[in-house]
């Protein structure tokens, strides 16, 4: 039987994937400080509390046959920035490099610029993740900026690399495909 991948809410019963997956110190190495290692059954709590309780919704797991095996999500902005929304992502360790989170971005970018009035969608990648920043590449974003020695990440001091997807440029390619 052929795996299945997709989006979906958060449940409940994703705790013990949620621990499973999220504890990593290599997953947790390409994500903000707020993704903790280690990634602790409080974390998952906290995490699960927010996430079922939101609306809209905005964050959701990444599965595998219903199972999670990572997550997603965006985060609107407010004020002046009130059209864009910084999306992000991650996986189990065990799923890189097999093309879900291509697909998971793609799925992601329709579902966002579908159902909400966002015009812009951006990300930030870390400049040690040269993989991160080619799923955003294959979705259509366009490197829109570098940031100097602006991360620092388990004492190491990084570059961020800035990626930006217009509504127009995704229809426009979307119409096409």
């Amino acid at each position: 039987m052929d795996d299945v991948y997709s989006i979906r809410t958060f449940r409940l019963d994703d705790k013990d994937r949620l621990l499973a997956q999220a504890n990593n110190s290599r997953v947790s190495a390409y994500l903000l400080d707020a993704f903790p290692f280690p990634y602790t059954e409080q974390d998952a709590d906290a995490w699960l509390a927010i996430a079922i309780d939101q609306s809209p919704k905005t964050l959701f797991v990444i599965t595998e046959n219903d199972q999670l095996i990572g997550g997603t999500g965006f985060y609107p902005k407010n004020d002046v920035y009130h059209l864009s929304a910084e999306i992000g992502y991650w996986l189990g360790e065990t799923y890189w490099g097999k093309g879900i989170a291509s697909k998971t971005v793609h799925t992601l970018v329709n579902y966002i610029f579908t159902n909400t009035h966002l015009i812009r969608l951006f990300a930030g990648v870390f400049s040690n993740n040269p993989a991160s920043a080619r799923v955003l590449e294959k979705n259509g974003f366009v490197r829109e900026g570098y940031l100097r020695k602006s991360i620092i990440k388990r004492n190491e001091i990084l570059d961020e690399v800035r990626y930006g997807l217009l509504r127009q440029d995704w229809m426009d390619a979307f119409e096409k495909a």
